[in-house]
């Protein structure tokens, strides 16, 4: 699974994007690539991969500076919809690590400025700068930039090693993964991993220790990997937002997937790399 805990690949070209000379140059130079995107996440697609194209046409409010990647510009063309899309969710497994870094980041922005058309504060319409890493207010000026909602996602085992999986109710048939949840505003990143765990299995946890985190574009999450320590076994399912959990052994796992009985989640998901480095017994920073 790509590493989330090294430098990007995406330069974000953070002190240049504010000059619109040498965005628009950007846009100009050869090698530049263009990838269509929505604002429900869908990638313009062709063939077996992410449907780049060269840059053409005008520089416009539409289309956002993602970064440059080895040295070349790569922009977001975001458009209400598209014919040949793909979606995020869909492809995001088959995606290489430079093409999953556009494409969370794509996915991302479109999202973002598709929600923040008008101040919060005043009600004017807002307009893109720094080509599109942030948007301004037309009246009262205010600045607003792209918001990230954080969550906690966490590996719980119990005193003999093993970890604790359970199911949503939405999720495909046979799905199971570890546990995750939305920080409440006042809340420390640990007391959310607390909270969660006690409201959708009844479980007391040992002090959590951070793992990594991973970037989640559906729509602006920031996924924050932990694992802790269940203090007892005894689940008390709450039903509502998890419809089944269930502690499994390395060899149990092992036995239900090759069964047929549990799927796991997105191997590209920090939640997928939480759980294989458990089933390697080395559950650590996940990258």
């Amino acid at each position: 699974m790509i590493s989330w805990c090294g430098p990007s690949l995406l330069d974000r070209a953070e002190d240049r994007r504010g000059d619109d000379d040498w965005v628009a140059s950007q846009w100009r130079a050869p090698g530049t690539r263009v990838i269509a995107v929505t604002p429900d996440g869908s990638l313009g697609w062709a063939g077996d991969g992410p449907g780049f194209q060269p840059a053409s046409g005008e520089l416009s409010e539409r289309h956002l500076l993602l970064g440059l990647l080895e040295g070349r510009a790569v922009f977001a063309d975001v458009l209400p919809d598209l014919a040949a899309g793909r979606t995020l969710r869909a492809v995001m497994d088959g995606l290489s690590e430079p093409d999953l870094e556009v494409a969370f980041a794509a996915a991302g922005l479109a999202a973002w400025h598709s929600r923040a058309a008008f101040c919060g504060s005043c009600g004017s319409a807002t307009a893109p700068v720094r080509a599109g890493l942030e948007r301004r207010c037309t009246g009262c000026g205010r600045e607003l930039y792209p918001r990230v909602d954080p969550a906690v996602i966490v590996a719980v085992t119990d005193d003999d090693d093993r970890l604790l999986l359970g199911r949503q109710p939405s999720w495909p048939a046979g799905r199971m993964s570890v546990f995750a949840g939305f920080v409440e505003a006042g809340e420390s990143l640990e007391q959310a991993v607390h909270r969660e765990v006690f409201e959708e299995v009844g479980l007391r946890l040992a002090e959590p220790t951070y793992l990594g985190s991973q970037p989640w574009p559906f729509p602006r999450s920031m996924m924050v990997g932990f694992a802790a320590r269940a203090v007892g076994t005894a689940l008390t399912v709450d039903n509502t937002e998890i419809e089944h959990a269930r502690w499994f052994s390395r060899s149990e796992l092992t036995a239900a997937l090759a069964a047929g009985e549990v799927g796991l989640p997105m191997s590209t998901s920090i939640a997928s790399g939480m759980i294989g480095q458990w089933r390697e017994e080395r559950l650590g920073a996940v990258g």
